[in-house]
């Protein structure tokens, strides 16, 4: 297939090289039947791929279903998984062709074909859910299935589109199996990857099994995972400390992931940088009182992400001061250069000029249980009224109902953690400030969405590095969001346990399948 390019820091693919190094060489025990317990506070909104665009729900489906394209463990490529092949057809990057594998087979024992594909593609924007993942595919204009060839027709050039049909987005249903204009609303799940789901029972545990019918791009599939969902840090801590999971990983405590030691010889950790950001996204509908560009340039004068860090984070997050993250092309420090420290006296000129009544009165809206978000709520909330200019209402919701309740503007902002699609710029612009964006703050600006438009019509990706730079210049001013951080990853496992290290990586795929015994 055609090789997109493109750099991105080398720590996204390699942690703790002599440790990575020596786990390979160990040998593989022999009691492949065991069960390997993996324990995550990221919650799954759905199962369903047309219904879902969240950390916890793509996690599980890089496991259950198959994509088009994937991405190994050593690589920020694309490479071919249910495809045999895929590539560009032109040089104008608005025709994308796939050709299926041949031996691809559902549960039900029918074989996969393109008509599969484009349904699964035609149902995400069709369907069109608040919280699913129709924006990623904007470009998508038109699907045509014959055989065991797909074609995609884009409406604009893009260079990113087949790093987002390697995505959740792109997860690969049976036509047979799932509605065509509603979301599948049961606990069962028809893929072709590499597990398949057993049971499933909602916010406590999933049970996967390796596929014996999957072909695709692993050579092997995994051990049996039981993956199981906790409330919240302290309960994912209290369970890896009483060795009721095997690997802990999204998300221990902040002080407990800070006092980690690679040293101790009783568990296995893995550190390395990641492009998991966290904005503080504001709410443009008129009748927020928000609404006004000077209201929040006045908020951007009042964050203090270095506090933020060191208190609530521990040092395991660093200062963001832009869209993108450092390690991507494009990364810049545009609100760094707009709004340098906290000054009180800066944001009451923007609010006395932009003639509203003091305090300005908003709601904070967060996700319960959700890492550290409640403390981090707190804190932002004691930065923001400083000066008595804002008097802001802090409320927490559970993860499903805070979704739908920022997706219908019912909060003035509210704080989103975003972790990367695929290994590009692109998915830290179009999906958080593209007109029709998946934060659902109605912010649109045609300058914004030219830029996005502009970026993807490079295949070097190094060379949309300007046009990623003035877009994040057009956010620092415009200040639809507030970046806060970027976060570090941790992955830790028993000392039985191998290969935490290929777990995640930056690329969007969790790799289940990686986990072994020793």
């Amino acid at each position: 297939m055609r090789s997109v390019r493109m750099r991105i820091l080398a720590a996204l693919l390699i942690v703790t090289a002599a440790g990575a190094i020596g786990w390979q060489l160990m040998p593989k025990g022999s009691d492949h039947g065991r069960t390997i317990t993996v324990g995550t506070t990221d919650a799954v909104t759905s199962l369903d791929p047309a219904g879902a665009y969240d950390a916890g729900s793509w996690a599980l489906f890089s496991n259950v279903f198959q994509t088009l394209l994937t991405y190994r463990a050593d690589g920020t490529d694309p490479v071919e998984d249910a495809a045999k092949s895929c590539d560009f057809d032109g040089s104008d990057l608005r025709t994308y062709v796939c050709v299926l594998r041949d031996d691809l087979v559902f549960p039900s024992g029918r074989k996969m074909t393109a008509e599969d594909v484009k349904f699964s593609f035609d149902r995400v924007k069709r369907i069109n859910s608040d919280v699913g993942p129709a924006s990623l595919l904007g470009t998508l204009a038109s699907v045509d299935a014959k055989g065991l060839t797909v074609t995609f027709h884009l409406n604009s050039p893009d260079a990113t589109f087949p790093f987002e049909v390697a995505t959740g987005a792109g997860a690969i249903v049976d036509h047979e199996r799932y509605p065509k204009n509603g979301l599948r609303t049961d606990n069962g799940v028809d893929g072709t990857g590499p597990y398949d789901l057993k049971t499933y029972t909602n916010e406590k545990q999933a049970l996967l099994e390796p596929n014996d019918r999957y072909e695709g791009a692993l050579k092997t599939t995994g051990r049996p995972i039981r993956l199981r969902y906790y409330a919240n840090p302290p309960a994912l801590d209290k369970a890896w400390k009483a060795k009721q999971i095997d690997v802990a990983t999204r998300q221990l405590p902040p002080a407990v992931l800070a006092a980690l030691s690679p040293s101790d010889p009783g568990q296995r950790v893995v550190e390395s940088d990641s492009a998991e950001t966290r904005n503080l996204v504001l709410n443009l509908r008129a009748n927020s009182p928000l609404h006004d560009p000077l209201v929040r340039r006045a908020l951007a004068w009042l964050v203090n992400r270095e506090e933020l860090a060191a208190t609530v984070y521990k040092g395991t997050a660093e200062p963001l001061y832009s869209l993108i993250p450092a390690g991507l092309t494009g990364h810049t420090t545009s609100f760094f250069d707009d709004y340098p420290e906290p000054n009180v006296t800066q944001a009451r000129d923007l609010l006395t000029e932009a003639g509203v009544k003091l305090p300005v009165r908003f709601t904070y809206g967060y996700a319960k249980g959700r890492g550290v978000a409640a403390e981090e709520a707190a804190l932002l909330k004691q930065q923001l009224e400083k000066g008595g200019l804002f008097d802001v209402t802090v409320k927490g919701y559970e993860w499903t109902d805070y979704q739908k309740r920022y997706a219908a503007g019912k909060l003035d902002a509210y704080a989103v953690g975003w972790v990367a699609d695929f290994p590009d710029p692109d998915t830290f612009t179009s999906p958080l400030v593209g007109t029709g964006n998946s934060m659902k703050n109605e912010y649109s600006n045609k300058k914004v969405d030219r830029l996005i438009l502009d970026s993807r019509r490079y295949a070097d990706r190094d060379r949309a590095a300007q046009d990623f730079r003035a877009l994040q210049q057009l956010i620092a001013q415009d200040v639809p969001m507030i970046p806060l951080w970027q976060r570090k990853e941790y992955t830790v496992s028993s000392e039985d346990v191998s290969g935490g290290q290929y777990l995640s990586d930056g690329t969007g795929v969790f790799r289940l399948w990686s986990l072994d015994w020793i």
